[in-house]
């Protein structure tokens, strides 16, 4: 660092030059299609120091909007280079919003479409009617705003109150031990049950682990980012497939604990109609092995009683959705198992319907 005074909007008492900071782009994840849906700017400097450490000194000098300002001016100039159906994210500190070198460097590009623009602060906002006007400035413009960290205190809530964002980071804090903290686990569907109130899409960062992903996809959070999916690079990087595939298998997993399978109950097969040695319940084949006829035991007597199989669906069947199919039947079938079959037509086993009540009211 040297001792020179700054010119307007420039940093040299922290940076020889511009072109000590770099930027680089770390990949977001659709986790539903597997798919990168967008890139996070992020800046870097000289030396092992981290860039919070840059920021705080700059915020020390006095030049906390030139360095910001800086970082958005070098990530928004790779807007040409952005791959298509693809955003943008840069992130900038609220109270820098409606700095002048800051609102230089959004005014640059022609558009700010497929940008997003985050707002990262663990401070209250001094001044929310000042970011409410501000961020409508920008959405003017085409881009959209995001909020980091939230569930991390006060200071993101009020911000998810007052500039009602498109997409909401979730805290790093929250993402890692949700998998075995349950109330981790509550305060993620708690943030994600807001977004989806708002139209907004959630984001998981920090996602170092397979077990962190696993539990991100079986919450149903939409987008991930972190270190396990991809590392920031000069460039815009495309998903590696054997991550992708990673992606696409706990997602797989993810909707099959979200349906029946583990409602299952185990029953009996019987190949013939004289087959009386098979005691209820059990599932009468016809000779290609489709299930047509229960055997079911009347639970009052005990006596075998005979249904049609009426309803019958997939492991990976929603619970919810599988209730109602029962619940629609003719009354006298209404309350009869319901068959789970594999692909193939095998059965698996029965589900009742009131496992299916029970398991429907408490998600």
């Amino acid at each position: 660092m040297t001792a020179t005074m700054p010119k307007h909007g420039d940093c040299r008492p922290l940076l020889a030059g511009e072109d000590d900071l770099t930027v680089v782009f770390q990949p977001i994840v659709d986790l539903a299609s597997a798919t990168v849906a967008g890139y996070e700017a992020q800046a870097r400097f000289p030396g092992t120091a981290a860039p919070d450490v840059w920021y705080a000194a700059a915020a020390e000098a006095g030049l906390g909007a030139e360095l910001e300002a800086l970082a958005l001016r070098k990530a928004l100039a790779a807007l040409p280079d952005l791959p298509p159906h693809t955003f943008l994210t840069v992130t900038v500190r609220p109270h820098l919003l409606g700095s002048v070198p800051v609102a230089a460097a959004f005014a640059e590009p022609a558009t700010l479409r497929g940008v997003v623009v985050a707002l990262t602060e663990h401070l209250p906002t001094p001044d929310l009617d000042a970011l409410r006007t501000q961020t409508a400035a920008l959405r003017s413009r085409g881009a959209l705003i995001a909020v980091r960290d939230a569930g991390s205190g006060l200071a993101g809530l009020q911000q998810l109150a007052e500039v009602r964002p498109q997409l909401v980071t979730l805290d790093r804090a929250l993402v890692a031990g949700a998998g075995t903290d349950p109330v981790k686990a509550a305060l993620v569907e708690l943030v994600g049950t807001f977004t989806s109130r708002i139209d907004a899409w959630l984001l998981a960062d920090g996602i170092e682990t397979a077990a962190e992903l696993a539990v991100s996809a079986r919450l149903g959070v939409p987008l991930a980012q972190g270190w396990l999916l991809g590392r920031p690079t000069p460039s815009f990087a495309e998903l590696a497939p054997e991550v992708a595939a990673l992606v696409r298998s706990h997602v797989a997993r993810a909707h099959l604990a979200d349906g029946v399978t583990s409602l299952l109950r185990p029953v009996r097969r019987r190949e013939s109609d004289e087959d009386d040695a098979v005691p209820a319940p059990c599932v009468l084949l016809d000779p290609a092995g489709v299930p047509v006829e229960l055997v079911l035991a009347d639970p009052r007597t005990g006596a075998p009683y005979r249904a049609p199989v009426s309803l019958t669906v997939h492991p990976s069947a929603d619970v919810p959705e599988t209730l109602q199919r029962a619940l629609t039947r003719p009354p006298v079938h209404r309350f009869d198992p319901v068959v789970c079959t594999d692909r193939s037509g095998a059965v698996l086993g029965l589900l009742r319907v009131e496992d299916l009540a029970s398991a429907a009211a408490s998600r």
